[in-house]
This record gives structure tokens, sequence and C-alpha cells, in this order.
């Protein structure tokens, strides 16, 4: 399942909105003489993407239904309300989001962390699972279907871990 932009936008164009919104990345002139290239745009995107998370996390108030839906009136005015690219966005912003949640600073995630990213990774595998079987890719479905069980029975080991911290469960003997 490709995604192919219509009208794709190179790494310049990208710079060139990180440049006005003021959170560029300062691009060393030794490294990079001929300004940002390709092989940079998907780390431009990546920039661009957290500027605009962090634009609309200032923009509107925690909990605010009237904030959320403008953000995704405008959202959905631009993506569309039901495509295979809207599906396609969910399912890689749960990934992003599960693999964010893990906390790749630390050492150890903490049980209730990992748990949490856990079920994010399996709701992305499982909806994945779905989009390929829409089309017909049968193989497809069952890697995702393998990733996701695997999540789940991850998951439920960092449920039971915070049981077990609490002192609701006894630990597992091996």
């Amino acid at each position: 399942m490709s995604i192919r932009s219509e009208h794709p936008v190179g790494p310049d164009q990208i710079y060139a909105a990180l440049v006005a919104l003021g959170c560029a990345p300062v691009l060393d002139p030794e490294l990079w003489p001929q300004g940002p290239q390709e092989e940079d745009r998907r780390r431009l995107l990546g920039v661009l993407l957290a500027t605009t998370e962090l634009e609309i996390t200032a923009a509107t108030r925690l909990g605010s239904d009237e904030d959320e839906a403008e953000v995704l009136l405008g959202w959905t005015g631009q993506v569309g309300p039901e495509s295979d690219l809207t599906a396609n966005v969910l399912v890689n912003r749960l990934h992003r989001t599960g693999v964010q949640l893990m906390g790749l600073e630390e050492e150890e995630t903490p049980a209730g962390r990992m748990a949490a990213t856990m079920a994010l990774v399996a709701a992305a595998d499982t909806f994945g699972a779905h989009l390929h079987f829409q089309s017909g890719d049968v193989a497809g479905v069952r890697r995702a279907l393998g990733r996701a069980e695997t999540s789940v029975i991850e998951l439920q080991q960092g449920m039971h871990d915070l049981r077990v911290a609490i002192g609701d469960s006894e630990e597992e003997q091996e």
C-alpha cells in the first residue's frame, strides 16, 4: 500500500516552511553547501510535523471538544473524510505515538508506559490488518495480525506487572 503525493514537496520547500515558522534547523554550510537535500526530506518533515503538533497543542485547550473539532475540520478539509490516505495516516500516527510513548531515552520502559505503548501498536497493527484485508493482501493481514497479537501479549504482561506493583497480584514464578 503505497502513498504518493500528487505534488511531492521537496526538501527546499519544507525547509522554507520551517524558516517561515521560525523553527528551521541550522544547516552547517560545510555539511550542506547546496542546502537541504532529498535525503534530509523525511527528517525535515518530522521537524515540520513536530512544529505543527506543538502549535496545535498551544492553540487548543486540553479537553476542549470545540478546539479539537476545529482542528479536525481543518484536517478533514485537507485530506478528506473517508479515504485510503486518511486510514494510512491514522495507522502511521498510532505507530509513531507508540514509539514516542515508549521513551527511547530510558534504559527500561516502566510497565504502565510499555502497556500503553503496546495498546497503541496493537491498534495500529489491527487497523493495518483491516486495510490489508480490504486490499486483498492476505500475507499483509497475517503479518499485521502477528505483530498485533505479540503486542496484545506484551500489553497484558505490562498490565499484570502494574497489578504486581500495587499488590493486587502475585509475581509470576518462572
